[in-house]
Order: structure tokens, then C-alpha cells, then sequence
């Protein structure tokens, strides 16, 4: 737990705990005997006996202990469901797994975990959408400086900046939503991916267990076939990107000497001045873990023939952490996005603090028709070199000798005005936000 604690969330904890795993696992195997029962492949009987088996009968403990010997949980899970039943009904004991085998198993059952880890997903991005295009629409009109290579570049909007996260984030989750769609289907193929020990029965029965089970049927068993679940797990770290990338922005401009945004933040254990971006490292700490888990995943896709040697139990781990990391830096951008504080009057001293120089390349677009472009460029840059010192870079332009008989003051007053710099900022902000108005 210490050692998880900033990739993970109790929502997605629950997801994944060895009760929800065991519990999906045993979902399969009962609905599995339903519907072979009304088959008439096995005994009802057998199947109600199956069904009425309780999950807190069977020990995680003991059975992950034991997967290693097998190298798959699925074999002492089955193993675990016959000796509890052996007791009441060896018609049902008989009766487990007909048809199926190991990766059916625990392949299925970790698409039902992902079924449950979905809307958990979904949820932080929909408060992270309501946020940002909250703070987009408030700070439309809050004018702050670009940079760019981490300098002063040109007059942008925060309400951009914000929308700008938010159409990332929205893109990419909709790749995870597609990613979902993709992975969460039936594995049902028996041992060689042919149901053969169903005879002609087999198809009908993946059928009726994926109707049981709430899953689409796919084509055909997947069991060598990994690219549905790379899908998620590569779009999952496609997310978390742009996750980290607005939390770092953030942690950016809550710096001290820029204190253009704040988050509620956390302590120091040794400075009690300090106020941590707390929320933000959580974002961004939980999302470096996915480089490397879809590193992982992508590595392994290589199954032998019709079924890997260490494919699908790999698979588990990987699939779950990237899933579960994911969500626990969406929580914390969520969290942080619903409570940042904006300092509008901070950004606007920053611009000032440019003494106009951020707009060198308007005040060289406006005097390359008149005085050619080399001489504007060379007008403006000995203009910067003399503004450097606190000068205001419109007031030192306007004293240049090839500037100083052409530049009237309502021209000065409309060059050094930030907000008519600003260009299409509000368009592309209403575009990104989905604002009816555009």
C-alpha cells in the first residue's frame, strides 16, 4: 500500500483487489455452467450447485500461492471451485470449466475488471472537462504571457491555455473510451482456440456466455492476438501525457517568482512556508509510470502460435497498473482543476514586466512595409538591446531615427496594447470548449 500509494486510488483499488478478481473469475465459470446446463451439456443441477458457490470460500492467499506451480491462477482457482464442491455435488465438481481453459479464464475475467474500471475513468475526466471549461469560459478575457522554450513569447489568454488542456485531454480520452469499447470482449476458444471439446455446440454455446456475461462475441478467440488490449494500454499512456502536461504547466506557474496559478498543495515535512504543487506531483508521478508499462505490454505481444508461453498472466499486472495508474492521475488533476485559483492581477503584472518587448514582432510587422524588412528587423532588434534596461520597448522604438518621422502616438498607444494582440485566441478558445457562440 505505502509503496502504491501515489498510483492509485480506492476506486480503482477496489477494481482490482483480489476479491473483485476472484469474483469475476467465479462470475465466468457460473455463467459458463448456466448456459452449458441449458445446453444440456451439463446437468442443471451442476449448474445451480456452481452458482450458489459463495466467492469468500476461496482463498487469494493460497491460491496465488499456488499459481506459481502452474503459472497461471486460473489452475488452482479451478482447482479451489471443484474441492468446495466436491463436498455437496460431484456432478457439479465434474461440471467446472467444461469446455474452457486457463486464458479464457483469467482473460475474461480481466475484461470484466475493465468493465468496472471504465466508468471509474470516465468520471475523473468528466470532472476535469466541467472544470477546465469552467475556468476557460471565467478567464476568456484574462490576458497572461505565452512562453515558449520556457521565455516570454506573445500575449495569449488563460482561457486558452485551459481549453487547450481540455481538447487534449478530450481527444485522448476518447481513444481510451474506444480503447475500452475494443478490449472489453468475450475470450471463450477452449485450449486451442477451436471449442473443439464443445463440438457443434461450441459456437452457440460462446454465444449465449457472452449475452450471460454482458460482452460482445468476437470474431473468434484472441488468446495469441493482444492488439485489443495494447490498444488501451498505449491509449491509456497517450492520456496520462496530457494529463502530466497540464499538471506540469500548473506546477509551472505556481512557482513563487511566476504565482499565476495555485493549487490547494501540500505541506513540507522540514519548510513550513512552503506550499507543494502536491496534486500536480501526484498527476505527474502516476502518469511516468505509463512509458514503461505500455513499453512492457507492446514487448510481449510476440505469442507463440495459439497461445503464449508467458502471455496473458504477464498481461495482467501490466494491463491493471496501467489502468489503475491512469486513474489515480486523473483523480489528481481533477482535483487540482476544481480548485485552482487564477491571479489575474499577477499575470498582468508579468506582461508589464516585458515593458512591451513581447510585442517586438507586431511592431516588425507593422514597419516592414514601410521601411523593408531588414531595416525593421534591424530597427527592432537595437531597439530591444535598448529597452533592456526597464525602457518601454514602444517608447524606445518610437525614438529610433528611421521610426521616429512615421509613429504617431495613437500608433504607439495601439502597439503597446496587449489586447489587441491577441489574434484568434478566443476562436480557437470557443472551438476547443464547444462555446455555441462560435
Amino acid at each position: 500500500m505505502l509503496l502504491d500509494a501515489l498510483s492509485t486510488v480506492a476506486e480503482m483499488e477496489a477494481v482490482f483487489s483480489d476479491t473483485a478478481v476472484l469474483t469475476a473469475m467465479l462470475h465466468f465459470e457460473r455463467a459458463l455452467a448456466r448456459v452449458e446446463a441449458d445446453r444440456g451439456i451439463i446437468p442443471h443441477a451442476a449448474a445451480e450447485a456452481i452458482g450458489l458457490l459463495a466467492v469468500d470460500s476461496l482463498d487469494a492467499r493460497s491460491i496465488a500461492s499456488d499459481a506459481r506451480a502452474s503459472a497461471t491462477p486460473a489452475v488452482p482457482f479451478v482447482n479451489a471451485v471443484v474441492a468446495a464442491l466436491e463436498g455437496t455435488s460431484r456432478d457439479a465438481a465434474a461440471a467446472v470449466h467444461r469446455g474452457a481453459t486457463s486464458q479464457d479464464l483469467t482473460d475474461t475475467a480481466l475484461v470484466l475488471c475493465l468493465q468496472r474500471a471504465q466508468p471509474v475513468l470516465d468520471g475523473f475526466q468528466a470532472r476535469i472537462a466541467a472544470a477546465l471549461r469552467r475556468l476557460s469560459g471565467e478567464h476568456a478575457g484574462t490576458i497572461m504571457l505565452a512562453r515558449t522554450l520556457l521565455q516570454p513569447a506573445a500575449p495569449t489568454t488563460f482561457g486558452l491555455k485551459a481549453a487547450g488542456w481540455l481538447g487534449s485531454l478530450s481527444r485522448s480520452h476518447e481513444a481510451v473510451s474506444e480503447g475500452f469499447r475494443r478490449a472489453c470482449v468475450l475470450q471463450f476458444g477452449g485450449p486451442a482456440g477451436t471449442l473443439a471439446a464443445l463440438g457443434d455446440e461450441g459456437l452457440r454455446v460462446a454465444e449465449d456466455l457472452a449475452r450471460a456475461l454482458d460482452l460482445p462475441l468476437p470474431d473468434a478467440p484472441w488468446h495469441a492476438h493482444r492488439d485489443r488490449l495494447a490498444s488501451l494500454v498505449t491509449a491509456c499512456a497517450v492520456y496520462s501525457g496530457a494529463i502530466a502536461k497540464a499538471a506540469r504547466d500548473i506546477a509551472l506557474l505556481m512557482q513563487a517568482e511566476v504565482g499565476e496559478a495555485a493549487e490547494p498543495g501540500g505541506r513540507s515535512s522540514a519548510m513550513p512556508h512552503k506550499r507543494n504543487p502536491a496534486g500536480c506531483a501526484v498527476a505527474i508521478t502516476s502518469a511516468a509510470r505509463l512509458p514503461g508499462l505500455a513499453a512492457t505490454f507492446l514487448a510481449g505481444m510476440a505469442h507463440e502460435h495459439e497461445r503464449g508461453l508467458a502471455g496473458s498472466p504477464a498481461e495482467w499486472t501490466t494491463v491493471a497498473a496501467a489502468v489503475t495508474a491512469t486513474g489515480s492521475a486523473a483523480s489528481a488533476l481533477a482535483g487540482v482543476v476544481e480548485t485552482l485559483q487564477i491571479d489575474g492581477d499577477r499575470m498582468r503584472q508579468a506582461l508589464d514586466e516585458t515593458h512591451g518587448s513581447i510585442l517586438a514582432e507586431r511592431a516588425m510587422l507593422w514597419l516592414s512595409p514601410v521601411l523593408g524588412r531588414q531595416a525593421a528587423v534591424n530597427a527592432v532588434r537595437q531597439t530591444l538591446a535598448a529597452s533592456e534596461h526597464g525602457r518601454s520597448f514602444v517608447a524606445a522604438l518610437r525614438a529610433h531615427p528611421d521610426v521616429a518621422p512615421i509613429m504617431s502616438s495613437e500608433t504607439a498607444a495601439g502597439l503597446e496594447d496587449f489586447g489587441t494582440y491577441l489574434g484568434m485566441a478566443e476562436q480557437f478558445r470557443r472551438r476547443l470548449t464547444g462555446d455555441p457562440n462560435e
